[in-house]
């Protein structure tokens, strides 16, 4: 298993990698839309919507949304990004109360029709604005694709400093207290904080590659311990949803890994804080 985990990322941190740097925005885009909606279909699956036609249907909803989303963004001067970046607030919103949710474990655990609602709901709000996102980095001008490969590194800075140090330390710093015990036993807060150091660390180094100026840095450096910190919110999220209907990965698309799901649940929420970070700062 651990052979075909490390051949299956071989393959796809190139092909991201290459997608992100060499591709027009309009076309990641539209890949990264698949993308995201092979990882919606997973997640209806853990709302509970079994019936294959009504996972159809719902998925056709939200494509419809993004294009809705294009097409009220077109003008005659080329375009604005104002309605993606409204999305993109609206998400990072979702992602602080999905906090909320982490601490009332039990909300919306069992399989009536209001706990499906909110789930459904949840699948929108998660998907949509990290898409809307993608797209607003990619296209900010200058350098828009070596900052959307950054945020992704953040992502994977994230998750490897959080292994070896959960690895190396985890339970000695904080009286063996663990992040999140009855979502993800695993997980630490040593991990927690190696991985946002480690981020840290990244984005300094990847902005100054860039050319961002002196004064931004720190700006950078707190935008990426952000967004590390609601990474780990989308991939506790995701932990949630399975443990609710008592399940390992949320599909077998990727050998060694899961579903697409199990890939991006931390992309997901760190994409709209990243972009709206950047904004925000201007670098």
């Amino acid at each position: 298993m651990t052979k075909t985990r490390v051949l299956a990322a071989l393959i796809m941190a190139p092909l991201a990698i290459g997608g992100v740097l060499f591709l027009p925005t309009p076309w990641l885009v539209v890949f990264a839309a698949v993308l995201f909606l092979l990882a919606l279909w997973e997640w209806l699956r853990l709302a509970d919507v079994e019936d294959t036609l009504a996972r159809t249907i719902l998925l056709a909803c939200n494509l419809a949304l993004m294009v809705a989303l294009v097409w009220g963004s077109r003008s005659a001067h080329g375009g604005s990004f104002a309605l993606f970046q409204l999305v993109i607030v609206i998400g990072v919103g979702w992602w602080v109360l999905a906090l909320l949710w982490l601490k009332h474990y039990h909300f919306a655990s069992d399989h009536d029709s209001h706990a499906r609602a909110f789930k459904l709901l949840a699948g929108t709000l998660a998907v949509v604005p990290a898409w809307c996102a993608l797209a607003v980095i990619h296209a900010s001008e200058p350098d828009g694709h070596y900052w959307l490969l950054l945020a992704l590194m953040l992502v994977w800075a994230a998750d490897t400093g959080a292994y070896f140090t959960g690895r190396t330390f985890g339970g000695k710093w904080f009286g063996g207290r663990k992040l999140a015990p009855r979502i993800s036993p695993n997980k630490t807060i040593e991990g927690l904080l190696g991985g946002i150091v480690l981020a840290m660390l990244v984005a300094l180094a990847g902005a100054s590659l860039i050319g961002v100026d002196t004064a931004h840095l720190p700006a950078v450096a707190g935008v990426a311990a952000v967004t590390v910190a609601f990474s780990v919110i989308g991939d506790l999220y995701e932990s949630l949803l399975k443990r609710h209907v008592d399940i390992k990965d949320s599909g077998h698309l990727i050998p060694g890994h899961g579903g697409v799901l199990d890939r991006v649940d931390s992309v997901l929420a760190a994409l709209p804080v990243f972009a709206l970070g950047k904004v925000w700062f201007g670098f």
